[in-house]
């Protein structure tokens, strides 16, 4: 009894090594089948996380362009807004400069002008002290004949008897040259009548002076002095179109006067 267990025993050994092989070769060949079902479905699987990350890069991708585009844009921008008010200064500088140079020309030019006529008034009023004190004393016979002559022209009612050259219907006579008239006429170049050569043409006093003869053709107000042709100091104007003497004691008054080489 004890051998037949024994070969027993043995047998079922041998019949278990025999189906080893075979089940583990069934086994492997089961694994080998299903191996590329699962790597399949792995693929499958992996498929929209694989799309979804490379729609992401395109979509950073994109992004990042168009931030560096805006941002270019930007740049260019802030540059070309920068370069324009960097322009706009300097031309307003240049402009400035340009004001600023022209002022500063015009004021010296301004200044060199009244200089001048500063120099030529003084010139002329030291011409006219050099001619009062050079002026030949009068006779007794001349100033009586001057007296008269003054006298017959003095006016009554001044404001009724005299008229402008307006009223007279325009200045005819000589015209001074401006730039002689400048040097040597208007309210800066006063003067004296006495001692100065004087004629009387048509019952009307004429006095020379500054290379022209003056003749007056208006009156001369009553209420002036007798001897203001004397001792007051006078001026030649050019007012509305025609020339007038004007007494320094009274400089709202002018007599029309004519005015010949």
């Amino acid at each position: 009894m004890k051998i037949i267990g024994i070969t027993s025993t043995a047998i079922l050994s041998l019949l278990l090594a025999s189906a080893a092989p075979v089940y583990a070769q069934h086994e492997q060949s089961s694994e080998k089948q299903d191996h590329p079902q699962q790597q399949q479905s792995k693929q499958e699987a992996a498929k929209p996380a694989q799309q979804h990350a490379q729609q992401q890069q395109k979509n950073e991708n994109k992004q990042t362009q168009q931030h560096a585009q805006q941002q270019q844009k930007n740049d260019n921008k802030q540059t070309q807004q920068r370069a324009q008010q960097q322009q706009k200064n300097d031309n307003k500088q240049t402009q400035q400069r340009a004001q600023q140079q022209q002022q500063n020309e015009n004021k010296q030019t301004q200044q060199r002008a009244q200089q001048q006529q500063k120099n030529e008034n003084k010139q002329s009023q030291q011409r006219a002290q050099q001619q009062g004190d050079q002026r030949p004393q009068r006779t007794q016979e001349q100033q009586r004949v001057q007296q008269s002559a003054w006298q017959q022209h003095r006016s009554q009612h001044w404001d009724s008897d005299h008229r402008s050259w307006q009223q007279r219907g325009g200045y005819n006579g000589y015209r001074i040259p401006d730039d002689r008239f400048r040097g040597y006429f208007g309210p800066d170049h006063g003067f004296r009548i006495y001692g100065l050569p004087f004629l009387v043409v048509g019952g009307y006093p004429r006095f020379q002076y500054g290379g022209y003869w003056f003749t007056l053709v208006d009156p001369w107000p009553e209420y002036w002095a007798n001897d203001w042709y004397d001792t007051d100091d006078v001026y030649v104007a050019y007012v509305d179109n025609g020339y007038y003497l004007f007494n320094r004691r009274y400089p709202n008054v002018g007599i029309a006067i004519s005015i010949s080489m």
